[in-house]
């Protein structure tokens, strides 16, 4: 397991909607240093890069609305039980 997200062994983790946001700031920065560049390369990766943020964008919602499920049906998450699942 990789200790990311919030989990009853890790509270500290981070919401999935939060690394998809990084993430998603992270390529928009890397985006701009290459927006100029007219090579067949940097064209490639460029468009490649805004599909990528197109899904992020969605993924992010995703996560949010689920997020927005949990917190309305269950509460805020607590370190003793999972909200839906089993433990």
């Amino acid at each position: 397991m990789s200790g990311f997200l919030i989990t009853d062994e890790n509270p500290d983790g981070y919401r999935l909607e939060d690394i998809l946001t990084a993430i998603r700031k992270e390529i928009i920065e890397r985006a701009t240093k290459i927006v100029d560049d007219n090579r067949p390369e940097a064209t490639a990766v460029l468009s490649n890069n805004i599909k990528i943020l197109a899904l992020l964008s969605e993924s992010i919602e995703l996560a949010d609305n689920s997020t927005k499920i949990l917190n309305k049906s269950f509460g805020p998450h607590r370190t003793d039980h999972p909200r839906i699942g089993v433990s």
